[in-house]
């Protein structure tokens, strides 16, 4: 999929883009990220910690080859490899979501728990390699890195994961944070 003139635009309008942090940032420890140190455009990381994702004690993914989304303002989104995600426990339904970065996601059912999880199905070309990955919220199913208990990103649009490393604050979907 190519970059559209509404993407462009869309692009434009993002305030901070990772090159500065702004001054009401926090300040990190050592072993700490800043989000306002990831860049935009995103970028594709991999990690190769433990990621799992439960819906009660039902496994919905279990992997250690996910891949990090990195985006000022945001925490990591997780993206699980298809093989290592119960497929037959999504079901996909007709919500398809648009990002000005990636593409357009469909959303699923995991689990019986509604639109706990998406995937990108129509990438741009610079994140064709999320294509048929699965993300999920925190704030709808039990998300793990490694032994950590995530956090859902605040707000609930955003499916962002916090953990212990990751400092904000965070972009949250609401008014005060929509230019983030």
């Amino acid at each position: 999929m190519e970059i559209s003139k509404k993407d462009q635009q869309a692009r434009a309008k993002w305030e901070y883009k990772g090159g500065t942090r702004p001054s009401f940032a926090d300040n990190t420890k050592p072993g700490q990220e800043s989000v306002w140190d990831y860049p935009r455009p995103p970028k594709l990381v991999p990690d190769q910690r433990r990621v799992r994702v439960l819906v009660g004690t039902e496994v919905i993914a279990d992997s250690i080859e996910v891949v990090r989304v990195l985006e000022t303002a945001s925490p990591p989104t997780f993206y699980v490899p298809p093989k290592d995600v119960a497929i037959s426990l999504l079901v996909a339904t007709d919500r398809v979501t648009h990002c000005e970065w990636k593409g357009r996601a469909r959303e699923y059912v995991v689990a019986g728990v509604p639109g706990a999880g998406w995937s990108y199905f129509d990438t741009i070309a610079e994140f064709d390699s999320l294509k048929g990955y699965f993300a999920f919220y925190p704030s709808k199913v039990s998300c793990f890195v490694d032994q950590e208990r995530v956090i859902p990103q605040p707000g609930g649009y955003y499916g962002g994961w916090i953990t212990k490393e990751i400092v904000g604050p965070f972009k949250s979907g609401d008014k005060q944070t929509a230019g983030w």
